[in-house]
């Protein structure tokens, strides 16, 4: 039984009936309203492709329903394959004899929760990667069965990262099968606590709402600058530019580069003239964040020369 609803997920459920294994049927999130009144209803990616393969496919609106419990044991499957789905009540996920594992983006116990791959470019890591591990009663706390590392470039933002892991993730959970089958269900697999260093900080992955995505300027320049290529493209790091005249707009930034700059001694959120293509923002610990691209409010995504050529004396606006 696979488990999983967005487009990260349907490279392993592909790879899982490409090789030949006996996928019964899909669980996904029902359909979802879209378009301006919300009158279409759009599959999941998961959906999509698994009516594509003939796969039976199931989309309770509460995974306790007992009428959904009763459909899920009738196909009798060994083993169930969560990937960027939601948490399982125990009488789900104890259901297959072989039990239930999930396809983690992040190498636990690091950033167990809804945004991994955010979080860990927001905080600058160099390296993450994809677990594998078998669900238990609290999220992302279940043994580890194996992990796979992946190396995050300086400039790479969420959809690079986002689309490696898909395929290491895929690559990870054919593996994953392959030692449970081999073990008879009882694969080696690690106590998360036996994965921590002494002294070591968890940092946690929770879902990204409008709130935590809004830039605080008092944060050192290249701290903004991850934190930016952590949301983008989506949801898009976002401040409020305040214009002269006081009138304020909703502003997305989507890439950004720190600039080295001494001396500087205006105030935190004043926006900076640094050349006739380059305008930056004056961060914390008055370091200087130079913006590539971004995106007013109802406007299309721009580089920072079209944006200059449309705004005068950019200078005399501020952020905040």
């Amino acid at each position: 039984m696979f488990m999983g609803t967005p487009e990260f997920a349907v490279p392993t459920l592909k790879a899982m009936v490409e090789q030949g294994y006996n996928v019964v049927a899909v669980v996904t999130q029902p359909d979802k309203p879209v378009g301006r009144h919300g009158s279409v209803l759009q599959a999941s990616a998961v959906k999509q492709y698994a009516q594509s393969v003939g796969l039976p496919v199931l989309q309770p609106l509460k995974m306790k329903d007992p009428a959904f419990v009763e459909q899920l044991q009738s196909y009798q499957a060994n083993l169930q394959v969560v990937v960027a789905f939601r948490m399982l009540p125990e009488v789900v996920w104890a259901m297959p004899e072989y039990g239930t594992f999930n396809v983690h983006a992040a190498l636990l116990p690091q950033y167990r929760g809804a945004a991994p791959i955010n979080w860990a470019i927001i905080h600058g890591e160099q390296q993450t990667g994809v677990s594998t591990f078998f669900l238990d009663h609290d999220i992302d706390t279940g043994r580890v069965i194996m992990q796979k590392s992946f190396d995050i470039p300086q400039d790479a933002d969420v959809e690079y990262v986002y689309d490696g892991l898909m395929a290491l993730g895929a690559d990870i959970c054919m593996e994953t099968i392959e030692r449970i089958i081999a073990a008879d269900g009882y694969p080696e697999s690690i106590p998360q606590d036996q994965l921590m260093t002494a002294g070591q900080e968890l940092r946690p992955a929770p879902k990204l709402f409008k709130e935590n995505c809004c830039i605080d300027w008092n944060a050192d320049a290249e701290k903004v600058r991850n934190f930016v290529r952590g949301l983008s493209p989506v949801p898009g790091a976002w401040t409020t530019l305040v214009a002269p005249d006081g009138h304020e707009t909703v502003l997305k930034i989507y890439k950004a580069h720190v600039i080295c700059c001494e001396n500087v001694s205006s105030a935190i959120g004043t926006i900076v003239k640094v050349s006739r293509n380059m305008t930056a923002v004056v961060a914390g610990k008055k370091t200087l964040l130079a913006i590539d691209e971004l995106q007013l409010a109802g406007k299309k995504r721009m580089n920072i020369t079209d944006f200059m050529n449309g705004i005068k004396e950019i200078e005399n606006y501020f952020v905040k």
